[in-house]
This record gives structure tokens, C-alpha cells and sequence, in this order.
């Protein structure tokens, strides 16, 4: 099997507000492969071909996914690094930018802790406020019908598109035993679910889509309010934000890929099936397993000849791969110092949070699937994660990587939330991120230039060192034509504090509480179910003590947050 195309899956992990680094990453990568497409057809310019058939993620990756498919309905307008004095200025021609940095406005925090979302005797359906969600989910899938949609030769349509979800209900199935008189049935529950999309322009396009993918089209309104839906329940962070109902038709949970096995006996139905969700990252965080099958399938599909075993034997190997996983991860796991990295405590609390971190590990772990990305030289699957240097007192550069390296990730997550600035700095950490691994590290060796067809003819008689990684003797899969700026070309924009890293004031927090006391006080007395009299005596309870205690600790834990993250000056 001989072709010139070359297959990237991507694949997005959850990052809440740190989406906007995903977002950053994501623009620079479509904005690199659009370049591609203007030089195609130049003296001197590879030949071969990228193209991206499969966008998996899961919460804010998930919801990545879903904007990438609205975004390519129109033009991206790259947002240059801005002045120092235009840092809040929003960019609604972008949206990536719009969608994760823009939001929809500076203070996002404050509309988190609104109370419009909690009506007098109303259940509580999430500790902050989740109205906002919907209103971007608005913003970013509608579009300009008025205008052309642009071509894009680097994505393969129709493109299938998946969020994961944790399905609270979740998909009984059985399983057969013997008993001591007869075979008893056996229900096993699993809570691990997807919204698989398959995203079309035109009706022959449309009749290529699968069984168990959803069409998706903006320029025809298709299934595109089951798409925001599928977007926001991937993003329902568990207790913090509000849970998602999501409607499929039945034969789209029955015939999915990697659902319909436990509906063996399933009749076709196009009845609606309703099931609710919180984050989807609580169960599958990096989906890169389904990416992988999905590319496999098609490589499969160009030649019967090939057996499951030599797909993924080809893919392992630079000199045959036909296709990579390309996983965007804000928070990427890292290894433990076994020194420090665990407690041994064992009071009631201690245990607790060990408990929900071990189930939450456990439901995540893809052994088969790691013993393949172990391997040494492994080509089947390539990492973007936050990088960034500093500068220490003494003028030394010191390295920062993975959580460390972003403002967004204090909080859990919910930190990018508190300050625009800090999305600001996501998202340009992330088109830098993609441009330095596009350049050096989105590379095959010299070797797979003459034994691999796909970069053996596209980089045939041209200049090869034009397109060499200033880190080894690899060349670019994707080729970049500007010159390599040098080790010190860190394009960050210079922040409200002077610095190329964000820093807030205190009285940034000061100013939250009292939107944290209202919001505790809403939370608590509609939390609980009381007579007339008991709620009386608990609202004034709360206004006296209960309010303020929570609202004291809240705000004392979001400052202690942000100073372990240097985004906050001390007093």
C-alpha cells in the first residue's frame, strides 16, 4: 500500500479553563497546515500530504473538538501578539481565541458566583453557577451562513468527531454464569460513554457516515443543537458545574463503535435516548485509544490484505507509519518522587481523597494500549504539552513543564477563570508550544526519508535541510517556512504586571467576596429541605456565622492558590 497522505489524529484532554492552551495549540497547528496548502505546488516545497480524519476529547478537549468543527465553517483570522495596552481586547475573528480566552467577558469569576441560576425552593444543581456555559455553547456553534465555507484539503471528510462522557446511568449488560441449577444472568453496569459526530458538507459526504455517527453540519442546522449539547455535558466538571442531559437517537447509542457491544440484541429504534453526564474526563481523560482505532480502521480499509497485527506492527515503526496520534494534554501526568508523592495518612479525610484518586486512576488505565506507547521509538502517538522557560533572580533560565508551565492550572483547573490575562497566556503558550514542536520535535528520522513512501516521495528532489529539526537528524511532517528564530523567540505578550508572566493583585480576590457570600449563603438554604421556621433560623445562622466561615475559607484558599502558582503578589 503506496499513498502520499499522511493521517494525524487528534486527540484533546480534559484542562478546564486551561482549554484555552488546546485552543492556542489548535490554531497554530490548522494555521501551519493552511500555509502548507498556499506553498503546495512551489519549487522546493514537500509534496506529500497531511490530512486530519478523526478529533477525539474529552471536557475541555472534547469541547475543543466540537469548536474546531464550527471554526472551519469561516476563515481563522490569526490574532498577533498583542501590545501590552490592547491585552483585554477581545477578537471575535478567531474563534479559538473567542471561544476560550474571550469567554464572555474579564469577569468571568463573578458570573460563576452569580444566583440567577438558583430560584427560591430550587434544587442546587452545581456549586457555581453554569448559565455562562450555554451562552458560549451559542456563541461558538453559530455561524455566518451568508458566507462560503473555506476550503480545507488538510482535513478528511466527513470528519469524525467524539467526546467522551461518564454516563450516570450508564449501559446494563449480562453476563452469563453457571449456578449450582441453572445459567443466572450477571448485570454488569459501565458508565463510560460517547458522542460520535461525523461532520459533512455535502449529502455524498453524508452518505459515507458510518452507523453510530451522528451527522453533523452547521450550513444545514444537522444535528447541531445534539453537538452543543455533547459539548457541554463533556465539560460538566462533577459537583462544580451543572450535569448535561444529552438526547441521541437510540440507534446512535446501539450501533456506536464502542457502545453497540452491549446492546447485542438491540432492534433498530429512532426513539430519542436520554442519559445524563457529568465530565468526561472522570473516566477517559485521553481518549488517544479510540483516536488509534479509528485511524487503524482506516488504514484497514484502504487494503483488505492487512490484518489487525500488522497495523499496529506497521504504525510502531517510522519506515512504515501511515498515520500518527497527536495528543494535546495541558496537564500531562507525571512521575512520582516516591519519597514525597504519597501519604501514608490514614484519618478518615486522608483516606477519602485517596479513594476517589485511585478509582479515578483505575478507570483510566489502558493496559494493552500503554504497553505499545512504552516501547522505545514508538511512532503511533507524538505529546504537545505546556513548555516555557523563566528567569530566575539571578538571571539563570530555568525550565517549566506541564502544570507548572501554565496560569490556568491553579484551582484545579478553574484558575483561568479568575483572570483574562491568564487565558491570554494559555493561549499564546500554546501556539508557541505547537510551533517549536512542529519545527523540531513533529519529526521523522533521516533514515525514513528513503524507507518510508509517504516522506520518500514528498520529499523527493527537493532541499531537505530546509525542513530539518535544529534538535537532531529528523525532518518535519509538517513543514515550516519560516526561519528558526533563534533559542531565546519566546513571542509572549508583556502583561499588565511588566512581566511575560501574569501576576495579580490581591485585592483581585478581596473584590470576590462578596459575590462568594451570596453565593454560599444561596447554595446552603436551598441545599437543604426545611419546615418555614428551620429555614428561617438557618438563613440567620448563615448570615451570622456559617456564611461567613465558608466565605473566609473559600477566598483564603483561592489566595493560597494562586501564591503557590506565583500569580499573585503578596502583601
Amino acid at each position: 500500500m503506496e499513498n502520499d497522505t499522511f493521517r494525524v489524529g487528534l486527540c484533546m484532554a480534559g484542562a478546564v479553563s486551561a482549554g484555552a492552551y488546546t485552543a492556542g495549540v489548535v490554531d497554530y497547528l490548522l494555521e501551519a497546515l493552511q500555509e502548507w496548502e498556499k506553498q503546495r505546488g512551489n519549487p522546493g516545497i514537500p509534496t506529500h500530504k497531511v490530512a486530519i480524519p478523526v478529533i477525539g476529547g474529552a471536557s475541555a478537549g472534547g469541547m475543543t473538538g466540537i469548536i474546531t468543527a464550527s471554526a472551519l465553517e469561516d476563515e481563522i483570522t490569526p490574532v498577533p501578539v498583542p501590545q501590552q495596552k490592547d491585552i483585554l481586547k477581545e477578537h471575535p475573528e478567531n474563534r479559538f481565541y473567542n471561544a476560550w480566552v474571550d469567554l464572555l467577558g474579564e469577569d468571568m469569576f463573578v458570573k460563576m458566583l452569580g444566583t440567577s441560576d438558583i430560584k427560591k425552593n430550587d434544587n442546587v444543581v452545581a456549586l457555581l453557577n453554569s448559565q455562562f456555559i450555554d451562552e458560549i455553547a451559542d456563541k461558538v456553534t453559530t455561524i455566518d451562513h451568508g458566507r462560503p465555507k473555506p476550503p480545507r484539503a488538510y482535513f478528511e471528510t466527513p470528519v469524525k468527531i467524539f467526546t467522551t462522557l461518564s454516563n450516570l446511568k450508564g449501559f446494563d449488560y449480562n453476563v452469563d454464569f453457571n449456578a449450582d441449577v441453572s445459567r443466572e444472568k450477571y448485570v454488569m453496569t459501565v458508565h463510560n460513554d460517547y458522542a460520535c459526530f461525523g461532520l459533512y458538507d455535502t449529502p455524498e459526504e453524508k452518505a459515507k457516515i458510518e452507523e453510530g455517527w451522528i451527522p453533523l453540519s452547521f450550513r444545514n442546522n444537522d444535528n447541531v443543537e445534539t453537538a452543543k449539547d455533547a459539548a457541554m455535558a463533556t465539560g460538566a466538571f462533577p459537583i462544580g458545574l451543572e450535569s448535561r442531559e444529552l438526547n441521541r437517537k437510540a440507534n446512535d447509542v446501539y450501533k456506536s463503535k464502542w457502545l453497540k457491544n452491549y446492546f447485542p440484541n438491540a432492534e433498530d429504534s429512532t426513539a430519542d435516548y436520554k442519559t445524563l453526564n457529568v465530565d468526561g474526563g472522570m473516566i477517559n481523560n485521553e481518549p488517544f485509544e479510540k483516536v488509534r482505532e479509528v485511524l487503524d480502521d482506516i488504514t484497514k480499509a484502504q487494503s483488505s490484505k492487512i490484518k489487525d497485527d500488522e497495523v499496529v506492527k506497521m504504525n510502531t515503526d517510522y519506515n512504515t507509519f501511515v498515520n500518527t496520534v497527536l495528543m494535546i494534554d495541558p496537564f500531562p501526568s507525571k512521575s512520582k518522587d516516591d519519597k514525597t508523592a504519597f501519604s501514608f495518612e490514614k484519618d478518615m479525610l486522608s483516606v477519602f481523597g485517596k479513594l476517589l484518586t485511585a478509582v479515578t486512576n483505575q478507570m483510566k488505565v489502558k493496559p494493552e494500549d500503554y504497553m505499545l506507547a512504552m516501547q522505545e521509538g514508538y511512532a503511533g502517538q507524538f505529546l504537545i504539552s505546556p513548555s516555557r522557560f523563566f528567569k530566575d533572580p539571578d538571571g539563570n533560565t530555568v525550565d517549566a513543564f506541564g502544570e507548572n508551565a501554565i496560569a490556568c492550572g491553579t484551582l484545579a483547573g478553574f484558575g483561568g477563570f479568575i483572570s483574562k490575562e491568564f487565558r491570554v497566556h494559555d493561549y499564546y503558550l500554546g501556539r508557541f508550544n505547537c510551533e517549536i514542536f512542529l519545527r523540531d520535535y513533529f519529526t521523522v528520522p533521516e533514515e525514513a526519508l528513503t524507507k518510508n513512501p509517504i516522506f520518500r516521495n514528498g520529499y523527493a528532489g527537493i532541499n531537505i535541510e530546509d525542513f530539518k529539526s535544529s534538535k537532531d537528524n529528523y525532518y518535519q511532517i509538517i513543514p515550516i517556512f519560516s526561519k528558526h528564530p533563534g533559542e531565546d523567540y519566546f513571542p509572549m505578550p508583556t502583561f499588565s504586571n511588566g512581566s511575560n508572566w501574569p501576576v495579580i493583585k490581591e485585592d483581585v480576590i478581596d473584590k470576590l467576596k462578596p459575590h462568594v457570600k451570596r453565593r454560599v449563603q444561596k447554595v446552603t438554604i436551598n441545599i437543604v429541605k426545611l419546615n418555614f421556621v428551620n429555614r428561617a433560623l438557618l438563613f440567620i445562622g448563615s448570615k451570622v456565622v456559617l456564611n461567613r466561615m465558608l466565605t473566609d475559607k473559600i477566598i483564603n484558599s483561592i489566595k493560597e492558590s494562586m501564591i503557590t502558582w506565583k500569580l499573585m503578589d503578596k502583601k
